[in-house]
């Protein structure tokens, strides 16, 4: 137990302080001396916390959203699994790493492992206001988030344990030492003076990065690049049910940043919300431009690109310069989306273009408009400013910042990843039956909802909409009287993978649709998180029924009829 009093202080007449016990301040002793922690800080510190908390479920229904239904369970399960894996890795190591109180430029010891003696220190970084137990719970809030933005990359063909066993590696190899650099007050860059508010470089560029290194090291889903199935989100009111809990957790992201409940922290809730509003709002105009529709999924996008840039710069400038980095970001997010195309590599959610390079967005304009008399709105404060404060040196600490952590970043996600999938058991790819059936079946044994699993989503499912009408129907097993009913659980969607009972008839079907399938397709320049729409597609084969033992119907197109995806 730390040495603590509830009380105020004061001081007396002799000039010698006191302790008023009528006063709410928990009042501790430190290094031999008695300092006051302020509960309207530590409560909005906690409060900052608990919203960060939402994200995680946030980003696992925008990302189950953004994925074909099959896999939208497991996508959900690893965001929030991140939650209790990080917490406990946390709680062991991972503060220690980051914040010992004597660690050095580049990470910190054991003297904090297991949270010992983390408990009333006040905080440095918090103008001594907090006590570090509520210091180290916050940041562990942000610690569980960033390998749940990440892990978007490994939508529909990624396994579930090695993606866990790399959540540990990840966090304290990558995660730990750029949190350190940072926000510690013993490392390197926060000594060298470099904005970074609330985690341009570990949280946005640390989780696009990563995912961009994940997704060239796991390769691309079946069928990507090559047309055989169009990658559209299956369930758009998931998406804005994750924007909208992850728009309210980064108010807490941001806000709880100063680590106190004050101007500074109020101007930073301000321009979170602006810069999202922003940049929501030029993407969907983007959009509009090109397609001639309003695109739920393109504002929910847009949003995320200007908060995600707004995060390094919310307690350093002004309203108009958040306005203005919303704009950027989403513009340059929006563009960017088509970068993976060139690079070659499957990120089925842009996290790339939508943290990564909205991060350094954020960073580099961090250094123009970061003003020293915004980021003194807290009481304690004080910086250099930037550009608009003639501080011309900051714009390229700023990216010499953005260098560092994206160099670092991706050269020890692709090592951790090498060394992981050499362990038998944790190669990462999934196999081709979880590819077709989906992660959902293979890896949980559990759907998102009752109709993923009796509307199946496999592969070389179509109809025609000119013969009927635009549902896949499954029909009952077709049973004689004699034979027996089999056993509900064995097929239902918490027994045996359904995909294993299917004929051999059914699975050559599949098979033989995939390779005779041709597409016709206009591309459209905004495809960005899976937002292409169904396409006219010709099927060289004329009218043919097949039906499988268990019942699965599929259809062959008429020669020159269109057609469309079902899903």
């Amino acid at each position: 137990m730390g040495s603590f009093a509830y009380g105020s202080l004061s001081e007396n007449a002799n000039g010698a302080v006191q302790v008023d016990p009528l006063g709410t301040d928990m009042v501790v002793d430190y290094n031999g001396e008695q300092v006051a922690l302020s509960p309207g800080d530590t409560a909005w510190v906690l409060a900052c916390g608990a919203l960060i908390i939402f994200m995680l479920p946030g980003l696992g229904y925008l990302y189950s959203g953004l994925t074909r239904r099959k896999n939208a369970l497991s996508l959900i399960f690893i965001c929030w699994v991140a939650l209790a894996i990080t917490s406990v890795q946390w709680w062991v190591i991972g503060y220690s790493l980051t914040f010992s109180e004597t660690g050095g430029l580049f990470l910190g010891n054991g003297r904090n492992v297991g949270f010992r003696l983390v408990l009333e220190r006040p905080i440095p970084e918090s103008n001594n206001k907090i006590p570090e137990i509520v210091f180290a719970m916050y940041q562990m809030c942000f610690a569980c988030l960033v390998p749940s933005v990440l892990l978007g990359a490994a939508a529909e063909r990624s396994r579930m344990l090695p993606a866990m066993v790399f959540i540990v590696c990840w966090t304290t190899l990558v995660y730990d030492p750029i949190a350190h650099w940072i926000w510690s007050s013993n490392g390197w860059a926060y000594k060298w003076g470099v904005y970074d508010y609330a985690g341009g470089g570990p949280v946005e560029i640390a989780s696009g990065v990563g995912g961009l290194a994940y997704s060239y090291f796991i390769g691309k889903r079946r069928g990507y690049g090559t047309e055989l199935v169009v990658f559209k989100p299956s369930n758009v009111s998931q998406v804005v049910l994750g924007t909208v809990l992850l728009w309210v957790g980064w108010l807490g992201f941001n806000g709880g940043s100063c680590f106190a409940a004050s101007l500074k922290a109020a101007y930073a809730v301000f321009n979170t919300n602006l810069a999202g509003s922003t940049g929501g709002i030029v993407w969907m105009i983007m959009d509009f431009r090109l397609e001639r529709k309003w695109s739920v999924v393109g504002y929910c996008t847009g949003g995320i690109a200007g908060l995600v840039a707004i995060t390094p710069a919310a307690g350093y400038v002004g309203a108009p310069a958040s306005a203005l980095i919303g704009v950027v970001a989403a513009a340059v997010s929006n563009m960017c989306t088509r970068l993976k195309t060139s690079m070659r590599v499957d990120d089925p959610m842009d996290i790339f273009a939508v943290h990564a390079l909205a991060g350094v967005v954020g960073l580099l304009m961090t250094g123009l408009f970061a003003q020293s008399s915004v980021a003194a709105n807290d009481g304690f404060s004080e910086i250099a400013g930037g550009w608009l404060d003639h501080n011309y040196i900051q714009l390229a600490k700023q990216l010499a910042w953005c260098a560092v952590t994206c160099s670092w970043t991706f050269v020890v996600t692709y090592l951790i990843m090498f060394i992981i999938n050499l362990i038998p058991g944790l190669q990462f790819r999934s196999s081709e039956e979880a590819e077709i059936v989906g992660q959902d079946e293979v890896e949980l044994g559990e759907y998102v909802a009752d109709y993923a699993y009796h509307e199946r989503d496999l592969e070389g499912n179509y109809f025609d909409p000119s013969t009927q009408p635009p549902t896949r129907h499954h029909s009952p097993p077709t049973k004689s009287p004699a034979e027996p009913i089999e056993d509900e659980k064995a097929s239902g969607p918490r027994g045996k993978s359904a995909f294993s009972h299917t004929s051999s008839e059914t699975r050559t079907a599949v098979a033989d649709l995939d390779l005779e399938l041709a597409i016709k397709r206009n591309q459209s320049r905004s495809q960005s998180r899976g937002r292409s729409r169904p396409r006219e597609v010709r099927l060289s084969s004329p009218v043919r029924e097949e039906r499988s033992q268990d019942g699965l119907q599929m259809t062959r197109v008429r020669s020159g009829s269109p057609g469309v995806f079902d899903r």
